[in-house]
């Protein structure tokens, strides 16, 4: 078996494109526990995501998690799953269509767009080799993940770099790190806050939760905490809150470790344990809808915060294709492909360059066998 992967078809003159690979986390490809099942264990055999030593967690994985887990996430993934199938998939699909158009309106040199994830399909290999296919000689990796961290950003950059491993002529690559402070991404969260206030009122208490990863990280130079809780306050900001009206907390803990803190799960049992009216929560680290929002958030943090004497519960969704979120990351696109891309290009000049490309060509190889 060959060591790298089949190099696409090019011939002399093919127009060469700059390409974007929209990175996402991943999702199963049906709300079963036959399809949970190879999703988890990639997932959770990534070492960036449990930082274990792996003779420890094959044993955890293997024989614990992956026997109970999958029927459980799977009963889970029912409850959010669409007619369009996983939320988190329809959602980053029309994100990448979007952003093909809106792109189109600013650049004239030629481009392609396509959408991979960390874990599941469409993988990170099927997207390279996708855009590697339509002549990307240059591929901006931007992942939709606006806070970086390491289980998240790091993941999705090596499963690239794995795809680059073993690509004999490798595209020129440049990636996107975070942008949880740029202001068109700032912007997008205000206005998605303010419309959904329009509808529905102000309420009482603006709740600002992230997912949340193992203090560790934190504490072994990890800058996710300090990147969420800018975000939160620019975005407190922006709505001009006062400091009493809004909150940042943490979802989403696993295992026993000490996680981030504070945790959602404590702060809604706290806050409908004061009799508060109403809340809403914001999740500004997940660009899509997803099984996390969806179900744990609309659902059990419902009932987390009701069941406590808590008031009205109200959840904003996820950026998903808002206008406003479609416009910054253009914007952010845009910045990171200056030098690639232009809006002077000319059609027929580049179909004119081509066709003498091709001519050079096939003299030289007249030549080379002559």
């Amino acid at each position: 078996m060959a060591y790298y992967h089949p190099e696409p078809k090019y011939t002399h003159g093919d127009q060469l494109k700059v390409g974007i690979l929209l990175a996402n986390l991943g999702t199963p490809d049906a709300p079963t526990a036959a399809a949970l099942r190879p999703y988890l264990r990639q997932f959770l055999s990534d070492t960036r995501v449990v930082e274990i030593p792996k003779a420890i967690w094959w044993f955890i994985l293997n024989g614990i998690i992956l026997l109970i887990r999958p029927k459980k996430s799977a009963e889970k993934y029912a409850l959010v799953w669409t007619k369009e199938g996983s939320p988190l998939l329809a959602h980053a699909q029309k994100q990448a269509t979007l952003l093909r158009g809106f792109l189109g309106q600013k650049i004239k040199s030629p481009f392609a767009i396509e959408l991979g994830m960390s874990y599941g399909n469409p993988s990170m290999q099927s997207a390279m080799a996708k855009l590697r296919a339509q002549h990307c000689d240059r591929i901006l990796v931007m992942p939709l993940y606006p806070q970086y961290a390491a289980s998240s950003t790091a993941s999705a950059m090596d499963a690239v770099f794995r795809v680059l491993l073993k690509t004999r002529n490798q595209p020129a690559i440049r990636s996107i790190r975070n942008y949880h402070d740029h202001p068109a991404y700032i912007a997008a969260l205000a206005s998605s806050v303010r419309e959904h206030w329009q509808t529905n009122g102000k309420p009482s208490k603006l709740v600002i939760s992230f997912h949340g990863v193992p203090k560790v990280h934190l504490t072994s130079g990890d800058p996710y905490h300090c990147q969420c809780h800018k975000t939160g306050r620019l975005l407190a900001e922006a709505l001009d809150l006062a400091q009493d009206e809004y909150m940042i907390a943490f979802q989403s803990r696993f295992g026993k470790q000490e996680w981030l803190k504070p945790y959602l799960a404590n702060t809604l049992t706290a806050l409908g344990q004061a009799k508060i009216k109403r809340i809403d929560v914001i999740c500004p680290g997940f660009s899509s809808d997803c099984l996390e929002t969806l179900e744990e958030i609309v659902i059990e943090g419902k009932h987390i915060f009701q069941s406590n004497g808590g008031g009205d519960y109200t959840y904003i969704p996820a950026l998903n294709e808002n206008e406003a979120w479609i416009h910054a990351i253009t914007s952010i696109a845009l910045e990171n492909l200056q030098g690639w891309v232009t809006t002077d290009w000319d059609k027929n000049l580049a179909k004119k360059q081509a066709e003498m490309t091709q001519l050079r060509a096939q003299a030289i190889n007249q030549m080379t066998h002559n």
